[in-house]
This record gives C-alpha cells, sequence and structure tokens, in this order.
C-alpha cells in the first residue's frame, strides 16, 4: 500500500481495479475500508481510497484538523495516484473535504459526487456531534453512531446480534474524535460557489445524522449540480449499497 508524507502527517492509500480513477472519501471513523471496502469492486475504474488524518492507517502529530489539511492529503493522492483528473466522491465529512479539493484544485477534478455531505455544521449537527464527542464510554460512542447512523426499519430488520456487532465498528479513538471536533466547527460554504465540476449531491431521507436539508442547501450553493435522494439512513453505503452504486455509476459514467 503506498503511502505518502503530506506535511507531518503519513497518508497510505489503496488502488484496486482498472479503468478511469475514482477517488473515495471516507467520512468519520476507522477509514477507508469501512467506509467503502463492499463497494470498492462494483465500479469499473481504479478505484482510490485514501486514509486520511484521523483514521485507523493513517499516523500524524495527533494536532487540530482542518478540512483544509485534509483535501491537502486527498490532493496528494490525486496527484500520486492519477495521471489525469479524477472523478471524485465524498461520503459524510468526507464530501466536505471533496468538495473543498474541487473548489481549491478543479484541474484535479473531473466530477464530483457528495454523499450525506454538509457545508457547515448547523445548530442540530454541533449539538449531536458534542453529544457523541462527550460519550466517554466506548459502547456508548458506537451505539449512539448506530442510532443516529442508520434508519429505524433497518436497525430493526438487522435484529440484536447484527446490531450489536455493528455499534463496534465505531469507537471513540483520539483519532476519531478529532474528526468529530473538525465537525463541530465545520463550515466550507465560501468554497461552494467555486465549484466547477459537474457535481451530483445525494441525500439520505431517512439521515439523522445529517438530515436531508443539509444535502438540500448543499445542492442550492453549488451552481448547475444536479440532486438525487435515497431513502436510506445516513450511513448509506451500508443501508441502501445497491441504490448508491446505481445512481453513482450513472453520473460518471
Amino acid at each position: 500500500m503506498p503511502t505518502l508524507t503530506v506535511h507531518d502527517a503519513r497518508i497510505p492509500y489503496e488502488t484496486r481495479g482498472t479503468g478511469p480513477a475514482l477517488v473515495l472519501v471516507h467520512g468519520t471513523g476507522p477509514g477507508a475500508e469501512l467506509t467503502w471496502g463492499g463497494l470498492a469492486g462494483r465500479f469499473p475504474n481504479t478505484v482510490i481510497m485514501p486514509d486520511l488524518s484521523g483514521s485507523e492507517k493513517a499516523a500524524d502529530d495527533g494536532g487540530e484538523l482542518t478540512v483544509d489539511l485534509l483535501a491537502e492529503q486527498v490532493i496528494a493522492v490525486i496527484a500520486d495516484a492519477a495521471a489525469e483528473p479524477v472523478d471524485l466522491v465524498g461520503f459524510s465529512l468526507g464530501a466536505a473535504v471533496a468538495a473543498a479539493v474541487a473548489a481549491t484544485r478543479p484541474d484535479l477534478v473531473r466530477r464530483l459526487v457528495l454523499v450525506a455531505g454538509f457545508g457547515r455544521a448547523d445548530e442540530y449537527f454541533r449539538n449531536l456531534m458534542i453529544v457523541w464527542r462527550l460519550s466517554e464510554n466506548p459502547e456508548a460512542f458506537g451505539r449512539l453512531a448506530a442510532l443516529t447512523g442508520f434508519s429505524r426499519d433497518f436497525l430493526e430488520g438487522l435484529g440484536t446480534e447484527e446490531v450489536d456487532r455493528l455499534t463496534a465498528n465505531m469507537r471513540p479513538t483520539e483519532g476519531v474524535l478529532r474528526q468529530v471536533a473538525l465537525n463541530e466547527r465545520l463550515d466550507i460554504r465560501d468554497l461552494l460557489p467555486a465549484i466547477r465540476a459537474e457535481t451530483l449531491v445525494i441525500g439520505c431521507t431517512r439521515d439523522a445524522t445529517v438530515p436531508i436539508e443539509n444535502a438540500r442547501e448543499l445542492h442550492a450553493a453549488i451552481h448547475g449540480s444536479t440532486y438525487e435522494e435515497i431513502d436510506s439512513g445516513h450511513v448509506v453505503v451500508l443501508e441502501r449499497p445497491d441504490d448508491l452504486v446505481r445512481v453513482v455509476r450513472a453520473f460518471v459514467r
């Protein structure tokens, strides 16, 4: 797995498949494999998955995270792994990072897909992140992530044993807590008008982490963007993977 040094951070990335480059940016949590590992093989592309600061595989100085810092890491991976502009997909926090990349380095991004994203931490989201960050008990942290990350119907369909297993995916590591702290103060609204790449914004209608209004706000702020909704909770990559792959593949063609 290639690893790049970006300032004080060591950023690994994985490449799978063949075809035009498709870069998948993970959200808050352990990293790329948990977010995108189950979907990477379903795209007819060279799929590039970086692990950014705060994830389990990245290493850095432990300092405060910013969108600019994470965007620089994605930019470095694109420059290292791709010979031409890429299709860039970001999920949740990764959507904000991907939007920042597209706004500041339009030469690197051909098409942009923002999944369950947000341009700012409104009061609902900011307070949810504060409660999440203050949930010091690892089990409580994971269960709160599941309660807000998935729709009620999806959790009920999984059953108790599978829900209990699922909650173990999110733990309050030092890196994840730094990502949560970034979520609390995030605001990239000033960057959104600068995006020139063909853009698709995807909102999740049952999203209790980043409510659907945030996706609609993103769409309205990005000139010429298109918009679709999926009937899913926040973690659409796990709850409705078939629908997400279909929509993204149709857009990047």
